[in-house]
This record gives structure tokens, sequence and C-alpha cells, in this order.
């Protein structure tokens, strides 16, 4: 189905969605499925895929939207709900949470039986067939009817792959192809489908910017039983450097060669991650008479676990970027005042601009004070900048892509200069409390995320409270601050965690319209020792390293709500703190700080 035709750019809200309305109804389909991905199915996408955020105003980034004939949902979950109300039109967009309403689920309240339209590069095989599910027919569309009312939609990135070097990487791309092309021998598999770029970049050891804060070149792969590989990238993308590098076994091809690729694969049976993959793929292997093998992106395990030489970068990364981070504290409860939400995030970017090996920012720094930060991923701008006032909450969540590892950190600290509320340091400790717990953990081989997500949790539960997000992400090695498989997560997630595997730690607590709290620090994952001695058990135990290095508000923390032991791992962490960031502080003041706010409890 392809619509032709220009249309105005400064379309209002209300005239974009009644644009593509009339095109779904000109093709006799009775909506439109949209979800907030692009073709790799990544949470951060190029400008010319936020069809999304064009068509709606959330530019959060988790959410879908359905739009019918004659009403419209626009769906996300608990770390938007604020964000959402206040990006959203409410007269033209009913809002609902992705798990309490489901978008499958609402369409088929309002529509029974609907036929809608979906774009087959942008939805997976699971989603569309929640979809099914609920009585609801889709049917895929040979050009979305966004982008043909979308007259002003930004071209696609072009930006060069470059090399990883391997002082960084660990490993060859040689070795690593033959390791995995091994999983697939081993079990009667001939190639497996790529589609998730940050996959590519790790296979491969390239590195890109196609993608604002996350460090890949955007493309699709076919890795072959054999450890040969097939690059489906734009050649404007392969400068002659990158081409030495990949070497003679990867080939690389534009990108209108993947139907004729996947063609070539009739007879073979063929690795896909159907729930990590855009429907296009497995619907194109079925016609060329391919036999599907549902199973995960065979390069997500191995990208987790951070070998060697990654560890040993993500432990020097995380030790340069505290520097920054400790400056820009210091500067935060010293700076005359007069300073903004957006002035504030534009300083720490300053300060780790001076910081050796940063590339950027891993996401959008979170900078919101007092009732802003009660929106869990709100993201300043112009319209919503305002003052860090006196006597309130401030909220920073952040992070920094360097050469060899990737960051992300929250603090809140509290304004001054008069003692914060009692209720507010109740809150802050509690969070604090199940931040600490999470850290100290021992645990088995073979526990996963969501076993470990209620430790976090406890202190909160004690007294009524709880937050509406994950409390730990993976996070890649100079790639995406939000790297699968393992999480830590109440919802189940059967990846168990693994020695080499970073993840964050994050409790919080908000209260909508005063204030957030979130304490974040990143984890890796090690074996441990048991009483100084390795365990002579079956089954492996593992423990957590901090790797982040920052000192939490001490006025915010009430002791009396801490046991013995949480005061002694809070009192050794800023030891730490103060001894690995103090002797990198030129200045007399910043380290007086530093010391400061490190002094035993």
């Amino acid at each position: 189905m392809d619509h032709a035709g220009a249309t105005p750019t400064s379309l209002t809200p209300a005239e974009k969605l009644a644009a593509v309305r009339a095109l779904l109804a000109a093709d006799g389909l009775d909506g439109m499925i949209v979800p907030r991905s692009d073709e790799h199915l990544g949470e951060y996408v190029p400008p010319a895929a936020e069809r999304l955020a064009w068509l709606t105003g959330f530019t959060g980034s988790a959410g879908m939207a359905v739009v019918l004939a004659d009403t419209a949902a626009v769906f996300s979950d608990g770390r938007y709900t604020l964000q959402l109300e206040q990006q959203t039109a409410g007269a033209l967009w009913q809002r609902a949470h992705l798990v309490a309403s489901p978008p499958a689920e609402w369409a088929a309240k309002h529509a029974p039986g609907a036929t809608l339209g979906y774009d087959p590069w942008l939805l997976a095989e699971p989603v569309l067939a929640a979809f099914t599910k609920a009585g609801l027919h889709c049917v895929p569309l040979e050009r979305n009817p966004i982008d043909a009312v979308w007259a002003d939609r930004p071209s696609p990135p072009m930006a060069p792959a470059r090399p990883h070097p391997l002082e960084d990487a660990g490993e060859s791309s040689a070795d690593k192809r033959e390791r995995l092309a091994k999983t697939l021998r081993d079990v009667g598999q001939d190639a497996a489908v790529i589609t998730d770029p940050a996959s590519i970049a790790w296979l491969l050891n390239i590195r890109g910017s196609d993608v604002e804060f996350t460090p890949v070149a955007l493309g699709f792969a076919m890795l072959q039983a054999d450890g040969q590989v097939e690059l489906f990238m734009a050649e404007e993308k392969l400068p002659a450097e990158t081409h030495a590098w990949l070497g003679n076994q990867v080939q690389p091809s534009p990108r209108e060669a993947l139907p004729g690729a996947l063609a070539r694969l009739a007879g073979k049976t063929v690795r896909v991650d159907l729930a990590g993959s855009p429907a296009w793929f497995a619907a194109r292997l079925r016609e060329a008479g391919a036999t599907l093998a549902d199973a995960p992106d065979p390069c997500l395990l191995p990208k987790a676990c951070k070998n060697a030489a990654e560890q040993r970068g993500a432990r020097d990364c995380h030790q340069r970027d505290a520097v920054a981070l400790c400056r820009f504290l210091h500067w935060l409860e010293t700076a005359p005042g007069h300073d903004t939400e957006l002035s504030a995030a534009a300083r720490l970017v300053a300060f780790r601009e001076a910081v050796e090996g940063f590339r950027g920012e891993s996401f959008p720094a979170i900078s919101s004070a007092g009732e802003h930060g009660a929106v869990i991923h709100y993201r300043v701008d112009e319209a919503s900048n305002r003052p860090i006032n006196p006597d309130e909450v401030y909220l920073i969540d952040s992070g920094a892509q360097f050469h060899d590892g990737t960051t992300d950190v929250t603090r809140t600290v509290w304004t001054g200069p008069s003692a914060p509320p009692e209720s507010l340091r109740d809150r802050y400790t509690r969070v604090l409390k199940g931040h600490v717990t999470l850290s100290a953990l021992t645990f088995p081989q073979g526990v996963a995320g969501a076993h470990l997500d209620a430790f976090a949790r406890a202190a909160l539960w004690q007294v009524g409270l709880d937050y509406d997000h994950g409390t730990g992400h993976g996070v890649g090695s100079y790639l995406s601050v939000h790297e699968g498989p393992a999480r830590i997560h109440r919802d189940a997630n059967p990846v168990p965690l693994a020695a080499g595997m970073i993840l964050s730690n994050e409790p919080g607590f908000y209260l909508p319209g005063s204030y957030g709290i979130r304490i974040e620090n990143l984890l890796l994952v090690v074996p441990a020792e048991l009483d100084g001695v390795k365990p002579v058990a079956a089954k492996p135990f593992l423990r957590f390293e901090t790797l982040t290095l920052a000192p939490y508000d001490r006025r915010l923390i009430a002791p009396e709500l801490l046991s013995a032991d949480e005061r002694h791992w809070i009192d050794r962490y800023h030891a730490r703190v103060l001894d690995a960031v103090g002797p990198s502080l030129a200045d007399d003041g910043e380290r007086l700080w530093l010391q400061a706010a490190c002094r035993p409890l």
C-alpha cells in the first residue's frame, strides 16, 4: 500500500492525526499500530524514526499508539505516566499504561474485530500476536502512512563506522565470530540474523555515531555457521580504514541486498530472535522456504559478560568519571545560585568533557528540581526548564560514554541551606537502605534479577511505599546504557546473573507534585568468597562490585534508620570514594568538600 504526495510541514497535532486516518481509510483499514521503535527495535532511535513523537508529541523511550477511526490512545509504562499527560493532547489521545491497559486489549475493546495496519519493519512478531489473540486482524503495510504525511522527515543517518581497538574490546572479532559460529554448528543452525546494531558493534569490534548517546552504526548482519558475516550497511558508512579492519571474512553489502540474501537461505535453518527483530525478517525467511529457529540473538549473553579488558575499562572509566561527578556535586553545593536544570546539566557535561576518553553522554541527563523529580524519566527543555531553588530536592541522573566503558549514575541532593524535613530524610534513607542491601548481597550462581528485586524495595514496603520502575538494567561496554538480556526487575526474567555482567542498582521513591528520590550505582557481577574461603559447594556464589564512585548526600541520611552493617557499608564506600577521587582533585576547596562529604556517619 503505497502513499504518494507531500503535505505541509506545519501540521497541527489534530491535522497530523486526521491525515494519517485519511490514508488508512483510503486503504480500507480501521486503524494502525504505531510503536516507538526503529527498524532495529532499539531504545534510542535516530530523528528519522521518531514517528510516535511526531504523531503524538510523546518523546519517552518506551511507548505505542493505536489509531482508530474515531478514537486513539497512546501508551507507556510507569516511568512516563506524568510525561505522557504533559506531552499529549487529551482531546486527541487517551493515555494508558502499557501493562495495566495493554494496547491490544484497548483496541479490541474499542474496535472489536478491526483490521489494523502495521509497519513490518517496526514491530516484532510476539507484539503482533497479542493483537491477533485479541481478535484483531493485522495487515502489513508496504509504506508507513506516517512517512507519507511527515513531509519534513529527517534523512537517515550516514555517520561512518570506526574500528574499536583490541585493547578496549579485549577479544578479536575473528575469535568472537568463531566462538558464536560454533554455537550455531552445535545446534544445527546454518546462520543467524542479527538486527541489533549494538550486537553488530560488539561482534565486529566497530563503533559509530548514527544514534545519539549510543555509539553504533545502523545496519543488519548475517552470521554464517562457518564464521563469515555478511554486513548490510550503506557503503558510504564504511571508509577504507573500516574495510581493512573488518577483514576478508566480513562481506559488506548494501541494505538493498537483504531480500536476496534471505532468499538464498531456502532450505537452511536460520536463527532469528522473533521477540527482538522486525517481523519483516521472519516473513521473508518463511517465504524463502527457510526453517526458523526462534532463539535469542547469539551476541546478547557473550556481550553482557564483559571480558577482563572490558572489566578493567569499566573500573578505569568509572574512576575518571567520578572526578567529574564529585567536581559537579561540589559546584552544586557551593555555587552562588541562580542555576537552572538546563545550566546544571550543561555544567556536568563541561566537567566530563575535561575527562580523558570522554566520547559524549550515554543518555539525556535527567536534571530535575523539586516536582520535576517525580517525573521518573523527566527530560528538561527550554519550555520546562526551571530554577534550582533553595531548600528543595534536586535529582541528577546522568551518564557518559568513554572509549573504554559506559557510566550511569544518579544522585539526589538537598539544596539547603535549611535542614531537610524529617519525612524526606525518612524516604531517602529507606531508598538508600535498599540500595545498600542490594550492593552487599552474595547470591548463588543461577539466580536471576527478579529474585533480587525485592531486596531493594523491602525498606519501602515496610511503610507502604514502592516505585514503578525496575531496580536495575544491564549496561554495555562503550555501547548501550540499557543492555540486555539480564536485569533486576520484579517481572519474571529467566536470564541468570553471571560474572562479568554490569547492572544498575537504582531504587527510588516519587511523590508527585513534590519531589523524586533515586540513588544509582553500577555494579559488576564477580565471583564471591564466603568468609574468605571460596565456596566448595557444587553451585558457586556471586557478589557485586560497586563501580560508581560518588558520595551520598549526608544531609538526607537518617542514621538511626540504618543498621550497623548498613552504616559500616556506607562508611567503607565513602572511604573508597575519598581514596580514589581525592588525589585527582586539583582544587583545595573540592578536596575539602569531598573529605567532609565522605566522613564516617
